[in-house]
């Protein structure tokens, strides 16, 4: 069922977006990624994770990925988010020569307010998402507890930790303490 929405929110839209990084200062790209999102007029960013170090998945020839989450409020669409983060995905080099390959930075929408889409586009929620330690151990860091998908996230997520599950380890902690702030860590 696809839930329908206004063409512009009313109100702030709560968001998750995971980020990924293996080609080049990784850290460094996924920082200029969270503050080009702070940066953007309709753009909040509330909480981001830790960052995590995750053995590539899919095309396993090619260096490890740095792995992250952020909690965000956008007044943006669906769509309009989507064609925000390919902006900063282009912005920050990236290219897309092999499915699942290197990249400088992945920036994928996992989810939104709650919204079911499923166009050639966009699908929301994200369809791997739960299939995938990489990205719900950050997204397990952000997820707040009101959110209908917190249980099996937090489930999945920790499961994986316990198995070892696709390589992933805590790399760096990193403190968010508004959209104005920089990162600390």
């Amino acid at each position: 069922m696809v839930q329908s929405f206004p063409s512009e929110p009313a109100e702030l839209i709560e968001a998750y977006v995971a980020l990924g990084s293996n080609i080049g200062d990784r850290e460094l790209t996924l920082r200029a990624a969270i503050e080009r999102l702070a940066a953007h007029c309709e753009i909040v960013v509330e909480r981001v994770s830790d960052i995590y170090e995750t053995d590539p998945v899919g095309y396993t020839d090619q260096p490890a990925f740095l792995n992250m989450a952020a909690a965000i409020r956008t007044s943006l669409v669906p769509d309009e988010l989507l064609d925000t983060l390919l902006d900063i995905e282009q912005q920050l080099g990236r290219v897309r020569d092999i499915r699942w390959g290197p990249r400088t930075i992945d920036l994928d929408l996992l989810l939104y307010n709650g919204v079911t889409k499923d166009t050639d586009r966009l699908t929301l929620p994200h369809p791997r998402m739960m299939e995938r330690a990489f990205v719900l151990v950050p997204l397990r860091d952000v997820l707040t507890e009101t959110n209908q998908l917190y249980a099996a996230v937090k489930e999945s997520a920790d499961t994986a930790c316990r198995n070892g599950k696709e390589g992933i380890t805590r790399w760096k902690t990193i403190n968010w303490h508004s959209a104005s702030a920089h990162f600390g860590s």
